[in-house]
């Protein structure tokens, strides 16, 4: 198996040009004391894996550069790999029921967008709770997050990285809400709720730009009564759209990239497994896959 110092070796390391101070390679002196200062306390405390400058710089831009708290969630992040089984969740996991479950309630990647990150897309209008918990249940499907979320991490973004050469760290996320129902949204309300629990306190900073399409009359107004309870730096990253949405789509996914159904020209056939299981990408290239080697799928097709 790959050691950790080789694998962070294989992919570019230095955030993007014009980043934000706190970024890979765009620190002030402060930022760069404090990086260095977090470093010697964890490892003080034992700790030895995940401590690059990258893994630990989000931990202290989702904490606004306050080492206490810094620590405080990277402590109780590590304590949550242990108890859920996240170090071994790739080996360990094998989401098999996922192509039935892709009908009721469609998760997938698809290529990326024009800054090199995963493009991320969630059917939420099509969930179809009643059915998909005959065939699975809220832990599994919590289980295939995680194992989504250490993929992403793990093959993805080095991908990502390599093909663009500067570290990717973020996903472009749609979600689209067409025909979402009152009752289906509280039906899905406990499974998102947990999902954003573990997306915000264990895999911080890796939302790059979020779309929410075919938003129903009203969300938009409700949002705006909710936005300055949130983080500026997390509404400025997210993006509600009408059904009138395939413009701003395509000034953030070129249209090679961006499926077919949302106003882009890329298809997949059945026979590569469709939109819902192809999973296509860098990380499915040979020229970008490096010593992690090739992603590893939940299921057979």
């Amino acid at each position: 198996m790959v050691s950790e110092e080789e694998f962070l070796k294989s992919y570019p390391q230095i955030a993007p040009p014009g980043s934000l101070p706190g970024h890979p390679g765009y620190l002030n002196d402060e930022q760069q004391k404090k990086l260095l200062d977090f470093r010697e306390q964890l490892k003080a405390k034992g700790y030895e894996k995940r401590l690059d400058d990258a893994t630990l710089l989000r931990f202290l831009r989702a904490r606004k550069f306050d080492i206490a708290l810094a620590l405080k969630m990277y402590e109780e992040h590590e304590k949550w790999r242990k108890e859920f089984g996240t170090d071994t969740i790739l080996e360990d996991f094998h989401y098999e029921e996922k192509p039935i479950v892709a009908k009721y309630y469609p998760q997938y990647y698809h290529k990326t967008d024009k800054e090199g990150r995963p493009v991320y897309i969630e059917e939420l209008g099509s969930v179809n709770l009643t059915e998909m918990y005959k065939i699975t249940t809220q832990e599994r499907m919590l289980k295939n997050l995680v194992w989504e979320y250490e993929s992403f991490t793990r093959f993805r973004l080095p991908a990502c990285s390599r093909k663009e050469d500067y570290l990717v760290e973020t996903s472009c996320t749609i979600m689209d809400l067409k025909g979402i129902s009152i009752s289906a949204a509280a039906q899905v309300l406990s499974y998102v709720r947990e999902a954003s629990y573990i997306g915000q306190n264990h895999y911080p900073e890796r939302m790059g730009k979020f779309y929410l399409i075919n938003a129903p009359f009203g969300f938009s107004t409700a949002f705006r009564l909710f936005k300055p309870f949130l983080d500026p730096v997390t509404v400025s990253k997210i993006f509600i759209l009408g059904s009138s949405y395939k413009t701003e789509l395509l000034k953030q996914i070129p249209a090679e990239n961006l499926p077919k159904k949302f106003g882009g020209l890329s298809e997949v056939s059945e026979a590569e497994g469709g939109l819902y299981l192809s999973d296509i990408g860098p990380w499915r290239q040979e020229e970008y896959i490096g010593p992690e080697g090739e992603a590893p799928k939940a299921f057979s097709l």
